[in-house]
């Protein structure tokens, strides 16, 4: 009697039927039982969960690990920050005109629009690796122009001139802060100054109102009307002549981010999975995008307090370039492939992928150096 033993990719399991059908004699005894066996080993297999057959096959699983892993850069870059607090990020850039905020917020979504259509017209030219590997590159540099535009307002953020202190609140810690930055990091208290053309003079660190955020507790601004000699009041911002460099930073932000890192990681989870998975891998893949946008979303203003602005940009920053990294050694090109073609891209590990793709950029950069440079 002659057995063999085989696995096939799921697939393609039902061939498994024919071939042990084949080498096993099913009327007798013992060959039966081993027959039926295998046969419901195989039912299991081919019937399970497809998530199952994805991670136990390893070109789905290698597949699935790339379109999860874009999907998380994505929201890791702090996309998602930038679009639900534009305003806010501008505010505290040290823009003080709550209109002026919300019209600067405009011209960040029309970069965002403007910027998408460019990547519909590039994808088919450049590819989708490049495409990609672009946009997160320039992702990287524009978060930290961000953080360098939050260093500079941090560095010269202006002094507490006054420290006053009211005896209704002798416990505040508003009285312990020295300079604007801090006191604005502190959610209970808010920057009160007054200034003229050149300076900021006659500052404060007190309490907040704890009915409203838009006046303090006590002193020149704790009323609600604007007097001459009343101080302005600065809950979330510090006056700053910074505030170009986050605005540079968030326009360069979408600008790169919009045509490569926006819509890639769902085109190409769109094409790397075979049929038999295609629905699966996207569902994951989207529910690991939405997971990541949630706590991004709900991490960013706590983070900002304990990490201060600069340092969160730094952050994501530094989080955007580890996804450079994973994609140029995970990512292959799909572009012009057909599914059977971007399904053997996943056959190989990821380490020869890497391997492959480093030795290829070395040869390329060998390549435009002149030959008199090793003479």
């Amino acid at each position: 009697m002659k057995v063999l033993s085989s696995f096939s990719p799921p697939h393609v399991m039902p061939k498994s039927y024919v071939v042990i059908s084949l080498f096993l004699n099913t009327n007798d005894f013992f060959c039966g039982s081993l027959f039926a066996a295998l046969m419901k080993c195989l039912n299991v297999l081919m019937n399970g969960p497809v998530i199952w057959r994805m991670l136990t096959y390893p070109p789905t699983r290698r597949a699935l690990i790339v379109g999860c892993g874009l999907q998380m850069f994505q929201q890791l870059s702090g996309i998602n920050t930038v679009m639900y607090y534009s305003a806010t990020i501008l505010q505290m850039s040290g823009v003080r005109d709550d209109k002026l905020a919300i019209w600067l917020v405009t011209v960040t979504a029309f970069t965002n629009f403007l910027f998408t259509l460019l990547g519909v017209w590039l994808v088919e030219r450049v590819g989708r690796r490049r495409l990609t590997l672009g946009s997160i590159f320039g992702t990287v540099l524009s978060l930290c122009i961000l953080s360098v535009g939050f260093l500079l307002s941090a560095q010269h953020s202006p002094p507490v001139t006054l420290h006053l202190t009211d005896p209704t609140t002798p416990n505040s810690s508003c009285t312990t802060h020295l300079s604007c930055e801090p006191c604005m990091l502190d959610p209970s208290c808010g920057y009160c100054y007054q200034e003229n053309s050149t300076a900021v003079f006659a500052s404060s660190c007190v309490p907040v109102n704890p009915a409203s955020t838009e006046r303090a507790a006590w002193g020149k601004c704790s009323n609600s009307t604007h007097m001459p000699d009343s101080g302005i009041w600065a809950y979330n911002f510090c006056p700053t002549s910074y505030s170009w460099v986050v605005l540079l930073g968030l326009v360069l932000y979408l600008a790169f981010f919009a045509p490569g890192m926006g819509p890639m990681p769902w085109t190409v989870n769109s094409e790397i999975y075979p049929l038999w998975a295609r629905s699966t891998g996207n569902a994951c893949s989207a529910g690991v995008n939405w997971t990541f946008n949630v706590l991004v979303s709900l991490t960013f203003l706590h983070m900002a307090q304990y990490l201060t602005y600069y340092g969160v940009f730094f952050l994501y920053s530094s989080l955007a370039l580890t996804g450079f990294f994973f994609i140029y050694g995970c990512l292959p090109e799909t572009k012009g492939r057909r599914l059977e073609e971007i399904e053997s891209l996943f056959e190989n590990h990821f380490a020869r992928f890497w391997h492959s793709s480093v030795s290829k950029f070395f040869i390329s950069s060998l390549q435009v150096i002149p030959t008199n440079c090793f003479k």
